[in-house]
């Protein structure tokens, strides 16, 4: 949680005040001060002759938090920097010029005003994502007051306050005391005005110690001393130590999310934390950390002689040590061995930092700076340790064939290069190929307990719970969660351009979902006097569920909302989450109103699922739910279709989006690597296969570079070098084996580069839709060739096909028998009643027919 206002460094500050803001927060630094910090620093870019791409980035390999920069250099840093890295540097008259793709790359604001206006604050931070952070900078250099930094700072938002404006002393009209403007925004909900405070330790990477309870006082007193001071509920101020000699050192004080209680990070000295001796009033440590303390006993008590004084003192056996249980962890192979030789090598690891002084916090202090280079290193491995080890004779099963593959195919690490995982349809064994079709594991029973409580809120407290979740995961606050139609034409408002393709491919789509239709029943007469009917009926109220908030997905609007308006189904539900402000994307609400839906409802994740499942009292119960989403909204689907009282089935589980792609000699490299692309960048989870038929390695070769370029060229690079990672090549000697494999796969995709590629879909027998030929992209069928891109994915394609228009409809069959029909049908029936030991049945017909007789 950022500290209620933030220090801005104007060349005019008391050295004794450095330390006392250094623990509470980072302090704001000009990129052209002079003046060198230990403190956590976020640096203000806002001079031109400093402003540049490589600037911000050697500020932010040294070690600075974030860098706060103005909108053109922005737009040059994101895609390259992190987003967690930038804020953007905003005046306030220039808030609507931000794109979304800016709104995006950034974690936050510096908002430039001439006055505090919290109102205008708080509509800022509604135009940047919920987790943004939101600091405030008044140009008029006017000393504000406590009540100031508490208004922003009950509207989450922080104030910057020069330091030249700071003291330790009292709070006046020329100075605002550091103590007071951090306490100014907690707030306690006890009665004694006290803040639970929790103690953690540094050394001990966070390991809570204890609870105590703080006062404005202590904390005041806390910050300016940086010793542990506390406040007791029957004694007054407790300053830590101060008769037992087990003293603290005070690190850092940060308060939580809803500013009622705080955390002090602590160095503890002495016997411990607690009043019986022992380090947490938990108990001892354990796990790593206690192993720390046991060695840094043994260093100072381990008798002579013994191994562990050996460790310490003979450099070349603790070295062997570690070299010896890193080869042997390289080696492990069972999660049972991996564990067992990773806690070898950490005690080894850990006695050497021990016997040289270095702890936790130093490992820590070096991980954190190296996560925070933005600059990285190619990652190649030293000479005499770039060979891979020779396996053990009792563990190498690989093949001489395999081996020598294995020397020749490139690393997926390499040199950071994006490249994909190899095998050969025609050398790989059973088990080998049973591998290469499997997809990551979903934790889907972990996933319905989580959502399970949720579902559970909403189905009990109906619109109160649904508008409660929406403020606490989407962040908006809802009068009502329905909208009816008609939709007001300024909500949805579109350029010329995008209202067109919509137009055009919700025609396109209309057009073959129409031809789908059951227009006319099904009429067989099976024997003489006995005609069976089947005819379609829409199903009556159906929910789609569009993924959205901040993103614009018209798409699968218009991808469900089509098949049901075809279909007939007289109530169309569609559910998609809010913008912060509580609106729709104007996109969606375009396509919900072509589609002809009868509600939307602004809510998202799991209580939008359970919404339209139990319903409530203004959104409409339905009885098939429809839509992708992420794992939470997939975890509530299975749950509510599995529940007897919300009487709701739903369309097909759902899976990480994924593409196989068959190519041969023929195809275009820039092509091919264009479509594995556009799946990759889904997800971290995305998998997608590329069966290569007779390729050349020149040609492999240059597909592998081509997917290279494409990817350091896309916005989403991080996401697809860990999707792409996880994904393979699958060399096939034939079109007919790289279908095999295919059809094995059942993949959600399927694109064909194939020489002759219309012959090859004669052999598809499981896909969730195919793309025939070099230019027949994914992504047509994805938006508007007419297709429906809501596929089963997981290899379900085995079972279920993609959504189309007999998903909304159910089909009803009807039998009518004349007399002279069930005096043939009859004594059939009767017979395999009877059969059957289902005596009313036989008797049902046998009635009717004694009746014929008698007549």
């Amino acid at each position: 949680m950022p500290s209620p206002f933030l220090p801005l460094l104007d060349g005019n500050l008391d050295p004794k005040l450095l330390p006392a803001l250094g623990r509470i927060g980072p302090i704001l630094v000009p990129a052209s001060s002079t003046t060198q910090l230990t403190q956590s620093r976020i640096i203000l870019f806002d001079s031109a002759a400093l402003d540049t791409v490589d600037e911000v980035v050697r500020q932010l390999d040294g070690g600075a938090l974030q860098a706060v920069v103005p909108l053109s250099l922005a737009q040059e840093l994101i895609g390259t920097v992190p987003a967690n890295r930038l804020l953007l540097l905003l005046d306030a008259a220039n808030v609507s010029a931000v794109s979304e793709k800016v709104r995006n790359g950034v974690s936050g604001v510096l908002l430039r005003t001439s006055t505090v206006d919290v109102e205008f604050v708080t509509s800022v931070r509604r135009f940047f994502p919920p987790e943004s952070t939101t600091y405030v900078q008044v140009t008029d250099n006017a000393v504000p007051s406590v009540n100031t930094i508490r208004d922003l700072g009950r509207a989450s938002a922080s104030l910057v306050v020069p330091t030249s404006q700071l003291t330790s002393s009292a709070t006046s009209t020329e100075h605002v005391n550091v103590a007071d403007a951090f306490v100014a925004s907690l707030v306690s909900d006890r009665a004694d005005g006290l803040f639970p405070t929790i103690v953690t330790s540094y050394f001990h990477g966070g390991k809570c110690l204890g609870l105590v309870y703080s006062s404005r006082e202590s904390i005041a007193e806390s910050i300016f001393t940086g010793k542990g001071v506390y406040q007791s509920r029957k004694h007054g101020l407790w300053r830590k130590g101060e008769t037992s000699g087990a003293t603290q050192e005070v690190v850092a004080i940060r308060s939580d999310c809803d500013s009622d209680s705080l955390e002090f990070q602590v160095i503890q000295s002495g016997s411990g934390f607690c009043h019986l001796g022992t380090p947490t009033c938990f108990g001892n440590f354990s796990g790593l950390a206690a192993l720390e303390s046991v060695l840094l006993s043994r260093l100072q008590s381990a008798p002579e002689g013994s191994y562990t004084l050996r460790l310490f003192k003979d450099e070349a056996l603790l070295r062997s040590k570690i070299m010896e249980e890193a080869d042997e962890l390289c080696r492990a192979k069972t999660k049972e061995e991996i564990a067992f030789e990773a806690a070898d090598l950490m005690y080894f690891m850990l006695t050497k930092c021990v016997s040289e002084g270095v702890n936790f916090t130093d490992i820590e202090a070096s991980l954190d700076q190296k996560a925070r280079k933005i600059t990285r290193r190619a990652g190649n491995a030293k000479p005499q340790w770039s060979s891979a080890p020779k396996p053990d004779s009792e563990t190498q099963t690989t093949s001489a064939s395999e081996g020598t593959q294995k020397q020749q195919e490139p690393s997926a690490v390499k040199d950071d290069k994006i490249q994909m995982r190899k095998s050969d349809l025609g050398t790989v064994t059973q088990a080998e190929r049973a591998s290469l079709l499997r997809r990551p594991v979903l934790k889907s029973d972990e996933m319905i307990a989580k959502v399970r409580p949720i579902v559970d809120q909403v189905r009990k407290g109906g619109d109160s719970a649904l508008k409660e979740l929406t403020a606490k995961f989407d962040k908006a606050q809802l009068e009502s969660p329905i909208l009816r139609p008609p939709f007001a034409p300024e909500a949805m408002a579109l350029p010329d351009d995008v209202r067109d393709a919509i137009d055009k491919a919700y025609a396109n789509i209309r057009a073959f979902h129409l031809a789908q239709l059951d227009k006319e029943p099904l009429v067989v007469e099976t024997m003489p006097g006995v005609v069976c009917t089947r005819f379609a009926k829409p199903i009556n109220r159906v929910g789609l569920y569009v993924p959205g908030g901040t993103a614009v997905l018209p798409s699968t609007a218009l991808m469900l909302g089509i098949p049901a308006q075809v279909a007939g189904c007289k109530e169309i539900v569609l559910a998609v989450p809010p913008r912060p402000d509580g609106s729709v994307v104007p996109e969606v609400l375009y396509a919900a109103h072509l589609v002809g839906a009868t509600a939307v409802l602004k809510a998202g994740g799991g209580q939008a699922i359970a919404a339209m499942a139990y319903g409530t009292e203004s959104v409409p119960k339905v009885d098939k739910i429809f839509g992708p989403g992420n794992q939470w909204v997939t975890a509530a689907k299975m749950l509510v279709q599995n529940d007897t009282d919300a009487l709701v089935s739903i369309d097909m589980p759902a899976g990480p989006s994924e593409v196989l792609v068959i190519s041969d000699q023929s195809g275009n490299p820039s092509f091919v690597a264009a479509d594995l692309l556009s799946q990759a960048e889904h997800g971290v989870d995305s998998q997608v296969v590329l069966v290569a038929v007779n390729v050349t390695e020149e040609k492999m070769a240059e597909i592998e570079r081509e997917i290279e370029a494409q990817t350091n060229a896309l916005p989403r690079v991080d996401i697809i070098r860990q999707s792409i990672a996880k994904s393979l090549i699958v060399r096939a000697s034939s079109v007919e084996q790289a279908l095999e494999f295919s059809n094995e796969y059942a993949p959600e995709h399927l694109i064909l580069h194939l020489e002759n590629a219309q012959d090859a879909v004669k052999l598809v027998e499981n896909a969730g839709s195919v793309f025939v030929g070099p230019y027949s992209p994914e992504s047509c069928g994805d938006y508007a060739s007419g297709t429906n891109h809501t596929l089963p994915t997981n290899g379900y394609a085995r079972q279920f096909s993609g959504v189309n228009t007999q998903s909304f409809q159910k089909h009803i069959t009807s039998q009518e028998v004349t007399q002279e029909g069930l005096d043939k049908l009859g004594p059939i029936v009767i017979t395999i009643a009877e059969r059957e030991g289902l005596e009313a049945h036989a008797n049902a017909v046998r009635v009717r027919l004694n009746r014929r007789k008698g007549a």
